[in-house]
């Protein structure tokens, strides 16, 4: 624990807190555990399942679309990741609105 806290840059008790569900992290602090975790933060916020995402993307790269330009340069396959977590986040967003 003290290892994860000191690479955020926060004291153990703050990161203790955050697993405990004591203390909610600010947006900038679940960044960075998201990065450090290699992970999104939809993940870390149970919001998203990226075993499902990973089946998807397999979806999307056999079915011979597999390219998909942003600028004209091909997403890799880890920003597909994020593009479907990104919408679903933003799917969710609407839904709660409605």
């Amino acid at each position: 624990m003290q290892e994860t806290a000191d690479q955020l840059g926060i004291a153990k008790s703050t990161y203790a807190g955050y697993e405990s569900g004591y203390r909610e992290p600010s947006l900038h602090a679940l960044s960075q555990m998201a990065e450090l975790f290699d992970t999104s933060v939809d993940f870390l916020l149970n919001r998203v399942d990226e075993e499902k995402i990973q089946v998807e993307l397999n979806s999307i790269l056999q079915s011979g679309n597999s390219l998909i330009y942003l600028d004209d340069i091909p997403l890799t396959e880890e920003e597909l990741c994020d593009f479907i977590a990104f919408a679903r986040t933003k799917r969710q967003v609407k839904q709660t609105m409605v």
